[in-house]
């Protein structure tokens, strides 16, 4: 969704001279031959994994994530929406969970993440954005966690040797607010579930946290880079 872009990783991918073409699905655009690609990022969006009759073009993305990650073996990364849509294109499941996390949660390494190029150097000390209410909860197999929060077990995973993939919203940037409250029925239903004053809130620490999260997701993306681009 136009709403649910790249965000601050366009301007990354700029310093990594890293060229990408946007697909809006939800538009109706058409996903391109994958073969003419050399990665795959797949962003956000307010619908679930399930909902195929009320949006026929996720049967396709899925299709598209399998095809990229077990036939292709692209370089892939999934955020939010990407994040459970490649569990579930791979065998896993992602489902409703009553630990939902609006707003902005303190996110540590596993175990598994601890020493994993894909976290060197990152910075786990602020809170990080996030808008869920669906978690995965079967991961694909041969899948490794490699950053949880209290919430939520699975907050960064690693499907196979180029495909990761993160719950919460590295991406997020000066305009991604506004972007999220511009998508019909978004406003309200955060509104009921924060009240309008934890609304704000929300808002307000998203804008006081904005330069550290981007610093630390500078570091993600540039080490997700170094790892599947060798």
């Amino acid at each position: 969704m136009a709403s649910q872009n790249p965000g601050i990783f366009r301007d990354f991918a700029q310093s990594q001279n890293i060229l990408f073409h946007e697909i809006d699905l939800h538009a109706g655009e058409q996903i391109p031959e994958l073969k003419d690609f050399d990665g795959l990022w797949v962003m956000g969006g307010s619908m679930n994994v399930w909902e195929e009759d009320e949006y026929p073009w996720l049967i396709d993305e899925k299709k598209a994530i399998h095809e990229a990650v077990t036939t292709l073996n692209m370089p892939f990364l999934g955020i939010c929406l990407g994040h459970q849509l490649l569990a579930d294109a791979l065998g896993g499941k992602a489902e409703k969970t009553d630990n939902y996390e609006v707003g902005l949660f303190e996110i540590k390494p596993t175990k598994e993440g601890q020493n994993h190029p894909l976290l060197k150097d990152f910075d786990f000390s602020d809170k990080w954005v996030n808008v869920h209410l669906v978690e995965v909860t079967k991961m694909p197999k041969g899948s490794r966690i490699l950053a949880s929060s209290n919430q939520c077990v699975n907050h960064i995973m690693q499907v196979s040797e180029n495909a990761f993939s993160c719950q919460f919203h590295p991406e997020v940037c000066n305009h991604t607010f506004e972007g999220w409250m511009c998508i019909p029925g978004i406003p309200i239903a955060l509104e009921e579930l924060l009240s309008k004053q934890g609304l704000n809130d929300f808002e307000q620490e998203l804008y006081a946290n904005l330069t550290a999260n981007q610093s630390a997701s500078k570091t993600l993306f540039k080490n997700w880079c170094d790892l599947v681009f060798h």
